[in-house]
């Protein structure tokens, strides 16, 4: 055995600690895939249409539980969330978007300064990992692949979107086309989540990685509900690179971002709660500021209309009082302060409102009218951000020894597939 067998035989019997958790080092490959968007109904619509006989035998003979997401139910805090193994008020993601006080600006969150807290793939990269990281949209890239040195030759990170700019100072990897063999997907199709699990069955044969995320686009799910023609497409293929995954060793792990709801009156145009408009017309003009944490620079998903919503009120504002009236408005589920949100949710106090709103199952929130752009909804709207859009999927391909009194979070799973898989393989 020489050296470096030596370093890692006692890599792989140790355990690396991240944000105040504990995670074994993998014994054979182990990979996280986050299903943007997706609700436990289309699995299980593709599996009754006969379309995913691979994830219907991993559900049967693996791991098939529920989990809950964080709040807001958006991409960017539950993806750190995941690959934190913590909670928003750990990592500091609360959103997409927020108002930075301390600036008075708006701003988007997918710079790698907004994250608080080491993400698993920059723990497991210093004691020696290989880690390889694809997301879809290029959002995200930054945030996941913070702390990751890529010169050492033992991190990957890219994004679908920008495959074609890819190099091996910035990403990990360059002539990134030519790898996947496949061409340069639109931003607004499918084909971005295809290109990341093409290029995670690449990686797994040619970089080997003990660690490896994997991050979809809910493209479809904002255009498609569970059982259509086009969701069932979608599972499909997810279902043929499950079965590439496996087909290299792996344990596979499957969880969501989200769910996703029917948002949406009887004639197709959005059910709308705009509640700029709202507070202009109790405070007067922006006196009170709205901030929708979905915003993001993909509009034709959602037109930033999502079913959380947090309020900045001016200093002379009487909160308790602004929380029961809002209350009182139709579609509206849940009306809280700051200091409720941050320890019901987890939540960062700095970067919300001094009022959080969750709307009902089919509702989603606004600003002004006038503000949104909505030209790019081709079809009925289909959003999240809610309670409703909580509960999520959990997979793995593996018999797992998770509590059974204890309910499963997203951000579970790193920890569920280092620590509590039964490592043979499925039948």
């Amino acid at each position: 055995m020489d050296h470096q067998d030596t370093i890692m035989t006692e890599l792989h019997a140790s355990a690396v600690s991240v944000n105040g958790r504990d995670y074994s080092f993998p014994q054979v490959p182990t990979v996280v895939i986050c299903l943007d968007g997706s609700e436990p109904g289309y699995i299980e619509a593709a599996i009754k249409a006969g379309l995913a006989p691979n994830l219907d035998r991993l559900m049967k003979n693996g791991a098939n539980l529920l989990a809950k997401c964080v709040i807001p139910s958006f991409t960017n805090p539950n993806n750190i969330s995941i690959i934190t193994g913590r909670p928003p008020q750990v990592h500091g993601i609360a959103g997409n978007y927020f108002y930075d006080r301390t600036t008075g600006q708006e701003v988007m969150m997918n710079e790698a300064r907004f994250l608080r807290a080491p993400t698993l793939f920059q723990a497991f990269h210093d004691v020696g990992a290989r880690v390889a990281v694809v997301t879809a949209k290029d959002k995200l890239r930054t945030l996941l692949g913070k702390g990751l040195d890529f010169s050492t030759g033992r991190a990957i990170a890219f994004s679908a979107e920008k495959a074609d700019k890819a190099t091996l100072k910035e990403n990990g990897i360059d002539d990134l086309l030519a790898f996947v063999e496949k061409p340069l997907p639109t931003v607004y199709s499918a084909d971005l989540s295809e290109f990341v699990f093409a290029s995670g069955v690449k990686l797994l044969r040619a970089f080997r990685p003990d660690l490896m995320y994997l991050s979809t686009t809910d493209y479809v799910q904002h255009k498609a509900a569970p059982g259509t023609p086009n969701a069932n497409s979608f599972y499909a293929m997810l279902d043929r690179y499950v079965a590439l995954l496996e087909a290299e060793g792996c344990v596979l792990a499957l969880t969501a971002d989200h769910g996703m709801n029917d948002k949406h009156k009887p004639d197709g145009s959005p059910d709308v709660i705009y509640l700029q408009d709202i507070f202009d017309d109790w405070m007067g003009h922006d006196k009170a500021r709205v901030i929708l944490p979905i915003t993001d620079p993909y509009v034709a998903h959602h037109g930033a209309l999502g079913s959380f919503a947090t309020v900045y009120l001016p200093q002379s504002a009487d909160t308790p009082s602004v929380i029961n009236r809002l209350r009182d408005v139709e579609g509206i589920e849940l009306a809280i302060s700051n200091a409720q949100a941050c320890e019901r949710f987890e939540l960062p106090a700095d970067r919300i409102g001094d009022v959080v709103v969750l709307a009902t199952r089919h509702k989603v929130f606004g600003t002004s009218a006038s503000r949104h752009d909505l030209s790019g909804l081709t079809e009925p709207l289909r959003s999240h951000g809610g309670l409703t859009e909580q509960t999520i999927p959990l997979l793995v391909n593996r018999r797992v020894d998770w509590p059974a009194d204890r309910e499963p979070r997203n951000y579970d799973l790193f920890a569920i597939a280092l620590n509590h898989v039964v490592l043979k393989h499925i039948a």
